[in-house]
């Protein structure tokens, strides 16, 4: 008896490293996939890199426990369907399942912290944002959540919007150098773009993008956001030329593109369209 139970805990133990060593395995993978900073990166190529990386961490997840490792997965499917929302989807819903993918893994993540769950069980969802300690699971949930909502107006009425101005403004307070000044990016874009019974102040918003630029002048969104959403609306042609001029200048060198590889793409194309009318 005692020979059979020693021979079941060794192929217990070997099945148990086998499934470790096969979910590290699949980790990897989607690392290497999503890797955009080694050798060349080609936009249009990277679309299906980004998917299978997605579909990579997604089998590994079903293989976590809750941990740091789980939050981490969590965090970068949330990343990743953002972007590939952003870069490649262009039907609505496909859009909006990949944005509401993308909040519930970052709200997943959220809720690995227990004094999350506690802030949120004693004083409600939006207290817990503005209390969560996590700054990348915050910024990709505001993020996801943003998108969304231009889809389910009622849920934005209702509050939603609110809660992506907490996540935000969380962020900026917990790290505003994250994701090139994306705490400052993203709460800018929300406050100029959402009207101010929802949450948005336009004036403030300005104050966001200087910010943005000023710390991350190598993140061509910064520059590009700032000029569409806002000196355009403001009516400050001589400050969206400049800005988007800025960013074309930048663009001319290659350690600047290859900084954000995707985002610089993306923000590099919008702002060869916007720039058109300027001198």
């Amino acid at each position: 008896m005692r020979k059979f139970f020693g021979l079941c805990m060794m192929v217990a133990v070997a099945l148990l490293g086998f499934s470790q060593g096969a979910r590290e395995e699949l980790l990897a993978r989607g690392d290497a996939l999503y890797d955009r900073w080694q050798g060349a990166f080609e936009f249009s190529a990277y679309e299906e890199k980004l998917r299978e990386a997605i579909r990579l961490w997604e089998e590994a997840l079903s293989r976590l426990g809750d941990g740091e490792k789980k939050r981490e997965v969590l965090v970068k499917l949330s990343r990743a369907y953002f972007e590939l929302a952003e870069g490649y989807l262009s039907e609505k819903a496909e859009k909006e399942s990949a944005y509401e993918k993308g909040k519930e893994y970052a709200l997943s993540a959220l809720r690995l912290d227990p004094e999350f769950l506690e802030a949120e069980k004693r004083e409600g969802f939006r207290a817990a944002l503005r209390k969560g300690k996590d700054v990348e699971a915050l910024f990709w949930y505001g993020n996801n959540l943003g998108r969304w909502l231009s889809y389910h107006w009622w849920e934005a009425l209702a509050g939603g919007t609110r809660d992506v101005l907490a996540a935000f403004e969380r962020c900026v307070e917990l790290d505003e150098k994250y994701w090139a000044a994306g705490p400052h990016r993203a709460l800018a874009n929300f406050l100029a773009q959402t009207p101010g019974f929802l949450g948005g102040d336009f004036g403030r918003a300005k104050e966001e993008f200087a910010r943005a630029v000023e710390l991350a002048p190598e993140f061509l969104q910064n520059y590009v956001d700032y000029a569409e959403h806002w000196a355009k609306r403001a009516g400050e042609e001589e400050l969206f030329c400049e800005l988007l001029g800025k960013a074309l200048e930048r663009a001319q060198d290659p350690a600047v593109l290859s900084a954000w590889p995707f985002y610089n793409h993306l923000a590099l194309e919008r702002a060869k369209t916007l720039a058109r009318g300027c001198p």
